[in-house]
């Protein structure tokens, strides 16, 4: 896996250091080193970018105005001389924050949080998904509890909870426990309508009633979202015109 990515620093410094930072990790492949804003939502647009390290104080386009701006955002790992700015870049979904002067071992945790990202979002979208439905257009299944094979619709699904060995199907009306692990579970369902938000939930996306900052709330429950997710979860919404 590659993962493609560009920094964005007025300060030459900076960017020489993290230019050494990337080349040292082989599996970052640097597209592009850029000194302003304007200039790097243009590449953005033009070229695939999964991952982008960007100053936030910045002359003319400041980080956080270049980050409003984008449609479609990569992944942001923030590189600041100023915590100020941490939790205005945590409420926009950044997946890092790196204070000036970074050290390689800060910078190296926060790219295994992007690449754990990237590897749930290539499960989620299907590149682990592949057995979705062996007969395309299916839209139930049966699972065997209480000593009897269910027939459960996935129209009804609203989330799915992990249970160690086994997953609790929750619908509107009813609740389901069956031995399964939640994902091995997820591959009988459209990858497309489920989407996993935490270690121990899924969920049907056209199920969501409301969002929250670490939560959504589906048939009067609050879901947790988990930190590893919720990037996933919100550029899917994004993508899809949703938010």
């Amino acid at each position: 896996m590659k993962i493609n990515c560009i920094a964005v620093d007025d300060e030459p410094l900076a960017l020489k250091k993290m230019k050494q930072y990337i080349e040292r990790v082989d599996y970052l492949n640097l597209l592009a080193l850029i000194d302003n804003g304007v200039d790097a939502i243009n590449f953005i647009k033009q070229h695939k970018v999964d991952l982008v390290f960007l100053d936030i104080q910045m002359n003319d386009l400041t980080g956080i105005e270049m980050l409003e701006s984008l449609s479609l955002k990569p992944l942001i790992i923030f590189t600041t001389a100023y915590e100020n700015y941490a939790l205005q870049g945590y409420e926009l979904n950044i997946t890092d924050y790196l204070l000036k002067p970074i050290s390689f071992k800060r910078f190296l945790k926060a790219v295994d949080k992007v690449t754990e990202i990237i590897q749930t979002t290539n499960s989620a979208q299907g590149i682990e998904h592949n057995e979705t439905s062996e007969t395309p257009g299916n839209e139930y299944l049966f699972v065997k509890a209480n000593n009897k094979m269910q027939k459960v619709s996935f129209d009804a699904i609203l989330y799915i909870e992990a249970m160690k060995d086994y997953v609790r199907i929750w619908t509107s009306t009813d609740k389901i426990l069956t031995l399964c692990n939640i994902k091995n579970f997820l591959k009988k369902l459209p990858a497309d309508r489920f989407i996993r938000i935490h270690k121990s939930y899924a969920i049907a996306l056209d199920k969501i009633d409301a969002i929250k900052q670490k939560h959504l709330e589906i048939g009067g429950k609050d879901i947790p979202i988990g930190n590893t997710y919720r990037n996933l979860l919100f550029n899917l919404l994004r993508n899809r015109g949703l938010i």
